[in-house]
């Protein structure tokens, strides 16, 4: 099965998030799936949010990929982002790298297995909403229990040799400011600025990236290799400040009613990624205690989490990738989030590795090399064949 063409494929089918309309991109997968003799039930949301879990397959390993990729507009491309253009060795695309390149990886790895009439040691689940929080994908499969804990894999892009393991916390706030209008001319003497406010919130949190936060040596080694391969691959500086502290992005800030009146709202919407010993109840306890005048309207919270790096799924996938790549091969943790964290939640082992070029993620220029694509299905087919060894044996 061609790895390429399935990608290039996917990537022709729009599936942007939002809206995350991922309809004709399951229906794509339900249809190989079924020409290789697996069924599948699709669950719908509204808006044509779809997802697919392989029925009647052993539930001991779970492959997942998402099918949403985040918006592009055609400014800046090379070539169209949503042509699926294989030139150079590449699919060209929104969605190649994050992560449509993982999905037909995970599919060509499946088929060949087949082919070699060894019997699927593993239940697939293709989702939507990854790129919005996945409460219409994988956390509505984990509530309709389609799903069951085990082992995961997860075929996100990931550094070559550098499966990954664990992401940092996540806590977005949406915080409502109120101030005490006044006329702009007698400000700071006269009247709260709710602008003010948000403000020096913001310096407060600020100050808070400065913390350095215990935590346990094993946890911290992890750490350590991990922000050396980050600072490699991103070829930036501050790889360990990144996974050590508290990062922060006012991604909006709103308010004011004119220039010359002190201002009597402002919304603030505040992202942060927790760093492992940062306990988010005592973030968000400090954070009311800075906010006189504002009040927390809504908030999203993730723990960091972690897979051991000592259980059989990572030393599977650790010996499989060195198979192929070779070289010095150890799991990593990550600055961001992804479906991940709702499954380690559910009590699932969860590790990812994937094909990708990492610098175009959610770039323009997107794209993804075949060949890694092929190394991937390769690895993916080893870690297969090792599951059901496992299953006959057990």
């Amino acid at each position: 099965m061609d790895t390429g063409h399935i990608c290039a494929e996917l990537v022709r089918i729009r599936s942007e998030n939002p809206p995350g309309d991922t309809a004709d991109a399951i229906e794509y997968i339900r249809t190989m799936l079924l020409e290789l003799g697996i069924r599948s039930i699709v669950t719908e949301n509204s808006g044509g949010k779809c997802n697919l879990v392989t029925t009647g397959t052993s539930r001991r390993l779970l492959l997942c990929g998402h099918v949403d990729v985040v918006p592009a507009m055609d400014d800046g491309w090379t070539h169209p982002p949503f042509s699926g253009l294989v030139q150079d060795g590449y699919v060209w695309g929104r969605g190649a790298t994050d992560m449509k390149g993982g999905c037909a990886s995970l599919l060509s790895a499946c088929a060949a297995v087949i082919e070699k009439e060894i019997p699927l040691p593993a239940t697939l689940a293709f989702v939507c909403d990854e790129e919005t929080g996945g409460e219409q994908g994988i956390r509505h499969l984990l509530a309709k229990k389609l799903i069951l804990p085990g082992d995961c894999l997860i075929a996100e892009p990931t550094p070559t040799r550098h499966p990954c393991i664990g992401q940092k916390g996540l806590c977005r706030l949406l915080v409502k400011f109120s101030g005490t209008p006044g006329h702009g001319s007698l400000y700071p003497t006269v009247g709260v600025s709710a602008v003010m406010e948000a403000v020096n919130l913001l310096s407060y949190v600020k100050s808070l990236h400065a913390h350095e936060y215990p935590v346990d040596p094993a946890i911290h080694e992890i750490i350590t290799q991990s922000s050396g391969v980050f600072a490699r691959e991103f070829n930036i500086s501050g790889g360990s400040e990144i996974l050590q502290r508290l990062m922060f992005n006012p991604g909006i800030i709103a308010g004011g009613e004119k220039a010359n009146i002190v201002a009597q709202h402002c919304d603030l919407d505040l992202e942060m990624r927790v760093p492992w010993g940062c306990r988010i109840p005592d973030l968000l306890a400090d954070i009311r205690a800075h906010t006189p005048h504002g009040t927390v309207m809504s908030e999203t919270v993730h723990d960091p989490s972690l897979t051991d790096p000592s259980c059989r799924l990572v030393t599977i996938v650790n010996r499989e990738v060195a198979k192929v790549y070779g070289g010095t091969v150890f799991p990593i943790v990550q600055w961001a989030a992804s479906d991940a964290r709702h499954l380690r939640l559910s009590g699932f082992n969860v590790i990812e590795y994937g094909p990708g070029e990492l610098l175009t993620l959610h770039g323009v220029n997107e794209r993804i090399l075949i060949a890694s694509m092929e190394n991937a299905s390769s690895i993916y087919q080893g870690i297969l064949s090792e599951y059901a060894r496992n299953e006959c044996d057990g």
